[in-house]
C-alpha cells in the first residue's frame, strides 16, 4: 500500500519539518470510487461474466453466481413490492448459510441496506434491534419466524438457499442507490447498556471494496472463509470483497468455529487461501503446525490486541488489521513481520487504508509529536453516517474536522490511544477507558499481557484490575495454561518481574480453561470470573489454620486482600499485598492484640505461619513486661491500648 501526502491545513510556519513528515504518513493518496462501485452492481457484473463460477460453498451445497444472482434478483423484487427501497433498512433473521448472503444482496438490490440479527442474541437484545432500527421487513426462515420476539409489518420466509415461494421476475431491478445511502447497519455495545446502530453507507463499504482489492490482490481463484458471528461487521468483510471480484466464499459448518484445531484443519480441507480470524483466536491457530503446501496465503487479523509476532515456519502472511464498526470496518492495516526491528514491542496496526485519515490528537484535539501517544481520530470515505435514532451520540462522538477546508468533513473519535512511529506505523495502546491506574502508576495491560504469553506454560492470557475496596484496586492476570504445565505463583511472579516493572506484576494468577470471548472474538472481561480458592494459583496445597491465632489472621488477610480463603503458608506479598496494605493489616493486629508489628517484620514474616509465631513473640514479650493485674486483664480479654 502506498502512503503520501494529501494536503495539511494547519499554518506551514507552524510545521516542522517532522510534523510536516508525520501528517504525511496520515492520509493516503484520495481514489475515486467507481461509479458502477456499489455491491450489488460489482456482483451482477461477476454473474454476467463467469454465471457458473462458484460464488457460495456451505457443507455439501454450492450456488454459482448465476444461482446467487438470480435468487437475489427475485427477492428483491419481493422486497421492493413492501417498500423497500434506499435507506429502508431489512432486517435478516438466519443462521449463517447461503439464504443469509442472497437476502443481505437482495436488500441491497431493492436499494435498501440489510440489518443481520444473530439468531444465538438474547430475547431480549433482539427484540430491542428490531424496535430501535424500526424495520418494517424481515427476512427469516419457515422454522425461525415464531422465534421472532417482534414481529414487523412483514415478514419474508426464504427456504436455506434464498429461495421464495412466490414468482417474482429474474432480472435486476432499476433502482438509484447514491453514495451516502445505507448499505448496512451493524448493533453494537453501547457505554449506557444499550445497543447502538453504526449506519455505514454504500460510500464507505465501496472505499473498502476498493482497497481491499488492491491490497491483498483478490483474484478470482481465491477461495475466502466466513467464519465470524453474523451480528459482527467483519462478515462484512469475510464476504463482499470477495463476491464482487468472482472469488468464492466458504460459509462455516459443522465445527467449533472458535477451537484453533477444528479450524485450521477445515481451513485446509476447504482449500483457503485467503481468511480473517478475530485476535485471540489467530494467535492460537498461528501456534499449531501446518503443512508446507497448505493454500493459505493470508491470515487477516483484528479486533482485539495482538501480542504475538507469527513463526518464520508459517508460509502464509499475517496482517494485523483496525477499525472501529463506525469507520467500515478496516481503517488501518499492516504485514506483521516474522522478524520484527523490534521484537519487545507489540505488533503494530500498520498504516492508513485508501481514503483513511488518522490523526492521533491531545485533549485539546492537537495533533501530538511522533512517539507521543494520544487518541486516534478518523476521517474519510469509511466513515459512517452516525448512530440510528441517537442524534446526541452521533454529534458526540462524529466532529467537525478542523485540518479539513471542506464543510461538512468529520472526524471519529475512537476512544482508542495510538503513538505514531518513526517509520509511519502506528502502535495501538489500548483503550482510554481501560487504561488502569495502580498506586498511582498507569498501566496499559497490553504490555503485561505480552511479556506473560513469553512464558512457555501460558497459551493466552488478559490482565484486569479488580477494585477490591473502593481507591483499592489489584491487577489479576487470567491465562489459559499450556498442555500439561501446571506453572506456580512464584513462577508465574518471577517471570514477570525480569520482564515489566514491579508495580506491573499481577497481584493474583487465575487459570482457565479457555479466555472467554464475546460475539465479535475479543476477550469478554466482564465475563471473567472473580479469583477464588478454586481457580487461584498458589505455590503448593491449601493448608488450612491449626491455631487460633493462625485464624485470627486468616480472617484479617481474607477481608483485606478480598479472597475467599488464604493459606497459612500464603506469602502476603504475592496474594496481592504491598507496603500500603502492610500498613493496614499492621494496624489491624494493633487494634486486635494491642502489640505493634514493625513493616520489616512483615517483610521477615509474610505467611501466616510465620506471622503467626512472630505476634504471639510479641504478646509473649508484653505480658512478661506486666504487672500480674495487667496481664490478668489482658488474658481476660480486656486488650490493653497500643502503647
Amino acid at each position: 500500500m502506498s502512503h503520501v501526502s494529501t494536503h495539511s491545513f494547519r499554518s506551514e510556519s507552524s510545521l516542522g519539518n517532522l510534523d510536516q513528515l508525520m501528517l504525511g504518513m496520515r492520509s493516503p493518496t484520495l481514489q475515486e470510487l467507481s461509479p458502477d462501485g456499489c455491491v450489488h452492481q460489482l456482483v451482477a457484473a461477476q454473474a454476467a461474466a463467469a454465471p457458473s463460477a462458484i460464488a457460495l460453498t456451505h457443507g455439501k451445497s454450492s450456488v454459482t453466481y448465476e444461482e446467487l444472482d438470480q435468487r437475489a434478483n427475485r427477492l428483491a423484487h419481493l422486497l421492493r413490492s413492501l417498500g423497500v427501497g434506499p435507506d429502508v433498512v431489512v432486517a435478516i433473521y438466519l443462521n449463517r448459510s447461503v439464504a443469509m448472503v442472497v437476502a443481505a444482496l437482495a436488500a441491497l438490490k431493492a436499494g435498501g441496506a440489510y440489518l443481520p440479527l444473530d439468531p444465538n442474541y438474547p430475547t431480549d437484545r433482539l427484540t430491542f434491534l428490531l424496535k430501535d432500527a424500526r424495520t418494517r421487513v424481515v427476512v427469516t426462515g419457515e422454522c425461525m419466524t415464531s422465534a421472532l420476539p417482534a414481529q414487523p409489518e412483514h415478514v419474508v420466509v426464504v427456504d436455506p438457499g434464498g429461495k421464495i415461494a412466490v414468482d417474482k421476475p429474474s432480472h435486476s431491478l432499476d433502482v438509484d442507490v447514491k453514495p451516502e445511502n445505507l448499505a448496512y447497519v451493524i448493533y453494537t455495545s453501547g457505554s449506557t447498556g444499550q445497543p447502538k446502530g453504526v449506519e455505514l453507507t454504500h460510500r464507505g463499504l465501496s472505499n473498502l471494496l476498493l482497497w481491499h482489492h488492491k491490497a491483498f490482490k483478490v483474484i478470482a481463484s481465491d477461495r475466502a472463509s466466513q467464519m465470524a458471528a453474523l451480528g459482527f461487521d467483519a462478515a462484512v468483510w469475510e464476504i463482499w470483497p470477495y463476491l464482487t471480484a468472482g472469488a468464492s466464499v466458504h460459509l462455516a459448518d459443522g465445527f467449533a468455529v472458535n477451537e484453533p484445531t477444528a479450524v485450521r484443519d477445515w481451513l485446509l480441507s476447504q482449500g483457503i487461501t485467503i481468511t480473517f480470524l478475530a485476535t485471540p483466536l489467530a494467535e492460537r491457530v498461528m501456534t499449531l503446525e501446518w503443512p508446507a503446501k497448505a493454500t493459505l496465503r493470508l491470515m487477516l487479523t483484528g479486533a482485539d490486541t495482538l501480542h504475538h509476532y507469527p513463526s518464520r515456519k508459517l508460509r502464509f502472511q499475517l496482517v494485523n488489521n483496525y477499525g472501529p464498526t463506525e469507520c467500515t470496518v478496516v481503517a488501518t492495516s499492516g504485514v506483521v513481520p516474522a522478524t520484527p526491528e523490534q521484537a519487545d514491542r507489540l505488533p503494530t496496526i500498520g498504516r492508513p487504508i485508501t481514503n483513511a485519515q488518522i490523526y492521533i490528537l491531545n485533549e485539546e484535539m492537537q495533533q501530538v509529536a511522533i512517539g507521543e501517544s494520544g487518541e486516534i481520530y478518523i476521517g474519510g470515505k469509511g466513515l459512517a453516517r452516525g448512530y440510528r435514532n441517537r442524534p446526541d451520540l452521533t454529534a458526540e462522538r462524529f466532529v467537525p474536522n478542523p485540518f479539513s477546508p471542506e464543510l461538512g468533513e468529520r472526524l471519529y473519535r475512537t476512544g482508542d490511544l495510538a503513538t505514531y512511529l518513526p517509520n509511519g506505523e502506528i502502535a495501538f495502546l489500548g483503550r482510554i477507558d481501560e487504561q488502569i491506574k495502580v498506586r498511582g502508576y498507569r498501566i496499559e495491560p497490553a504490555e503485561i499481557v505480552k511479556a506473560l504469553d513469553e512464558h512457555p506454560a501460558v497459551q493466552a492470557s488478559t490482565v484486569v484490575a479488580r477494585e477490591v475496596e473502593p481507591g483499592d484496586k489489584r491487577l489479576v492476570a487470567y491465562f489459559v495454561p499450556a498442555l500439561s504445565t501446571q506453572p506456580t505463583h512464584t513462577e508465574l511472579r518471577n517471570f514477570l518481574a525480569g520482564r515489566v516493572p514491579e508495580y506491573m506484576v499481577p497481584a493474583i494468577f487465575v487459570k482457565l480453561d479457555t479466555l472467554p470471548l464475546n460475539a465479535s472474538g475479543k476477550v469478554d472481561r466482564a465475563a471473567l470470573p472473580a479469583p477464588n480458592t478454586s481457580n487461584t494459583v498458589r505455590d503448593g496445597a491449601f493448608v488450612a489454620p491449626r491455631t487460633q491465632m493462625e485464624e485470627s489472621l486468616v480472617n484479617m488477610l481474607a477481608t483485606l486482600l478480598d479472597l475467599e480463603q488464604v493459606s497459612v503458608e500464603d506469602n502476603f506479598f504475592l496474594l496481592g499485598g504491598h507496603s500500603l496494605l502492610g500498613t493496614q493489616l499492621i494496624a489491624r493486629v494493633r487494634d486486635t492484640f494491642g502489640i505493634e508489628l514493625s513493616l520489616k517484620s512483615l517483610f521477615d514474616a509474610p505467611t501466616v505461619a510465620k506471622l503467626s509465631e512472630e505476634v504471639e513473640s510479641l504478646l509473649l514479650a508484653k505480658l512478661e513486661a506486666m504487672s500480674e493485674d495487667e496481664a490478668q486483664r489482658l488474658l481476660g480479654g480486656a486488650a490493653p491500648a497500643a502503647a
